[in-house]
């Protein structure tokens, strides 16, 4: 009996041991959770960095160049500026740093800047020396088929909204020699996918339809959205982001302007965070011309001023009116009381 109950008190005992150490390593575990969670939060400690989020930008009347061979005409955007690489900063100096995701917006392009950007592209194929036209609601594509010999061509389509912010251009009729192509497809063998044999990037025969990926077509930026009209518009083709009508009535007097706020945004060596950016057409001309690539000649040209919210106020020229040479480094001024500034730094200061 003794022996028993000798046993029943080790095994009591052993228990209790058991539960004091299982307490005691909890507590000590809460303990150091709780420490890690409040370290950062210590006096003078640096905080974690946090992402802001996209970069808000709105713009009207805006002539924005993509490369040196492709412009379009921006009537109405809003949307935001993403980067394209998750830890890198966008950036002016690299235009591939960016998409422009519209959620509304009307956005133009002049039918003959697409033929002319079309010839600069289509080196390799066998369609050459392309003109393109305005049809009614149509367009119509003259050129050289090179197939065996040269051959004129003439081609109607018409475009339209495709999903995936795609451009389908439907091919309706073609023509060679002024002879419709069905009357000649046995001797000729000519299909759509004949017109642009070569692979491009950006651009899919599907039957008798042609796919435009803009977003690899056309050089950066880049633009994206939710694309719900094509139509031509002689002398563009009009693409439609959203619904825009009742933002075009709202800005219709607006002046020309491209702005940017919140993010994060590098241009030159300054870094600006939050973003907060409007930057202003002081030309006469009916679009703000703006090549963001090179927007240093046009910066420069211009003046600068301060808001009361720590903002940039940017009054730019257009593309256009930029001197060919812009002097940027020239002090001599600031070394001799007896030399005037520069004129864009008196009208900076009001003077």
């Amino acid at each position: 009996m003794k022996i028993r109950t000798r046993v029943w008190a080790a095994a009591l005992i052993l228990v209790a041991a058991v539960a004091v150490v299982v307490w005691y390593a909890s507590r000590r575990e809460d303990k150091q959770e709780k420490t890690t969670v409040t370290e950062p939060q210590a006096a003078g400690a640096p905080k974690p960095a946090q992402d802001n989020g996209a970069t808000r930008i709105h713009a009207h009347n805006l002539l924005l160049r993509k490369g040196p061979d492709f412009r379009i005409y921006v009537r109405w955007l809003d949307g935001r500026l993403e980067r394209t690489r998750r830890n890198v900063d966008p950036s002016f100096d690299r235009p591939d740093s960016f998409v422009l995701g519209v959620e509304s917006g009307v956005i133009r392009v002049n039918i003959g800047d697409i033929a002319h950007y079309l010839n600069s592209v289509l080196t390799d194929a066998p369609l050459q020396n392309i003109a393109l036209v305005a049809d009614g609601a149509n367009l119509k594509l003259t050129g050289t088929l090179h197939k065996v010999v040269p051959l004129p061509v003439e081609v109607s389509a018409s475009v339209a909204a495709d999903p995936g912010d795609r451009v389908r251009v439907h091919i309706q009729k073609i023509t060679v020699l002024k002879v419709p192509v069905k009357g000649l497809m046995k001797v000729l063998h000519i299909s759509p996918a004949d017109l642009v044999k070569s692979k491009i990037a950006g651009l899919e025969v599907q039957g008798n339809d042609i796919v435009l990926n803009t977003t690899e077509l056309l050089p950066p930026p880049h633009i994206r959205g939710e694309l719900t009209k094509v139509r031509v518009d002689s002398p563009d083709v009009e693409a439609v982001f959203g619904d825009a009508a009742q933002d075009l009535e709202r800005v219709e007097m607006w002046r020309n302007f491209f702005s940017l706020k919140g993010g994060r945004i590098d241009f030159g060596s300054l870094t600006m965070h939050p973003v907060n950016i409007m930057m202003i057409d002081i030309s006469a001309n009916p679009w703000f011309d703006l090549d963001l690539v090179n927007y240093r000649d046009q910066f420069t040209s211009g003046y600068t001023r301060m808001t009361a919210d720590s903002g940039l106020q940017v009054f730019i020229p257009d593309k256009r009116d930029v001197p060919v040479k812009v002097e940027t480094d020239n002090v001599q001024w600031f070394k001799d009381r007896n030399i005037p500034p520069p004129p864009q730094i008196v009208k900076s200061a009001g003077r």
